[in-house]
Order: C-alpha cells, then structure tokens, then sequence
C-alpha cells in the first residue's frame, strides 16, 4: 500500500516504431521514433520543474533499450542516471511478441475470441508468456527495496501494475489504472498525479 512506499515518479517509454504501428513488444525491442524522443524531453522538463533543488532521490530503469534510452534523454538535464533493474522489464508476451492484435486473434483464437483489444487481462494469457502473478511478485520486491523518493522509467503494463501495487490494489483488475506516454505520475500520500498530457 502507498504508505508503505516512498514518493515515486513513474514514467513509461516514449513511443517506439512497434508502438506506432501497435505491434506487442514485450521483451523484445525496437527504437524510439522521433515523437518518442520528444516525449521523453517533455518528461525530462516536467520532472525538472518538480524536483529541481531537491536532492536524494533515486532513479531506476528498465535495462530494455527504449527504455534505457528514455531514461537517458529525461534525465539528462537533471545530471542524473538510472540504475537498471531487470524488475522494471516489460511483460513477456511469449509467442506473441512482434505481433498485432490481428495476427494474435488469427493465430490464438480461444484467447481472444472475448478480449477487447484495448483491455487489460487477456494479454497475461500468451502462451510462453509471463502471468499476472509472476510480474505482480516482481514488481512488489522492487517496491520493496525502495528507500528513497525515487525516478523509475519503465513501460506500459509494469508502470499500471507498479503503479496499481503502489495505490494498495493488488488484482489483476487494472485496466483503469491511466497509462500514456509523454507524461510523469507522481506518487505521493497515498495519491497518483498526472503531469502533463
């Protein structure tokens, strides 16, 4: 639950080629576009107008290259560098990753035949991929290790999920949890803030 965590700032990648032609990335990567970059410019100036000045706070990253990458870009104006942490990482998607939604609902049909595309659960089901239960247990311990307010650049369903353990849900059922690239997530007293778009 928050109170058990310290002050986070939880920033996802910024959009990538696989993004942008909405492929599912997971463990494998592919570069940030242009736009990508420039988020995470954004993100480097809304992170610098809320803690310049302030000292002892961490930053962590996920070692996967868009995010590495990311991180790089936003805390450039801050002199700071992340420390990798293989926790951050994104789900495994299996079988399913480099593939569209398309091509997963063509290939896997009894896992998709009820899945909205843009819904949260069904994708803890690819086969060979990572469930619910295993990256929930991974994120935890990296909260948990947690000493000091802290930067943490990862990506799209760990951010929801870390974000979700943070606020004291620990289900499956966070779909309503925000996402978004571009923008930072303060956490903070028990409460998710938004900066930016």
């Amino acid at each position: 639950m928050a109170d058990r965590y310290p002050e986070i700032f939880v920033l996802r990648h910024g959009q990538t080629e696989w993004n942008r032609i909405a492929r599912f990335q997971g463990r494998k990567d592919s570069a940030l576009t242009s736009k990508g970059r420039e988020q995470a410019r954004v993100q480097g100036g809304l992170l610098t107008e809320v803690i310049a000045g302030r000292s002892g706070i961490a930053a962590y990253c996920s070692p996967q290259g868009r995010a590495a990458k990311t991180a790089a870009i936003v805390l450039e104006p801050l002199g700071m560098t992340a420390i990798e942490d293989v926790r951050l990482c994104e789900i495994s998607f299996g079988k399913w990753e480099g593939l569209s939604f398309e091509q997963i609902a063509k290939g896997w049909p009894d896992q998709t035949k009820d899945a909205d595309k843009d819904a949260f659960e069904w994708q803890f089901h690819a086969p060979g991929g990572e469930s619910f239960e295993a990256i929930r247990l991974r994120i935890e311990e990296f909260l948990a290790h947690l000493s000091a307010p802290s930067i943490i650049i990862t990506h799209g369903i760990t951010s929801r999920i870390l974000r979700g353990i943070w606020l004291g849900d620990e289900s499956n059922d966070l779909g309503a949890v925000m996402g978004g690239q571009g923008c930072v997530y303060h956490m903070q007293d028990g409460q998710q803030i938004k900066l930016g778009d």
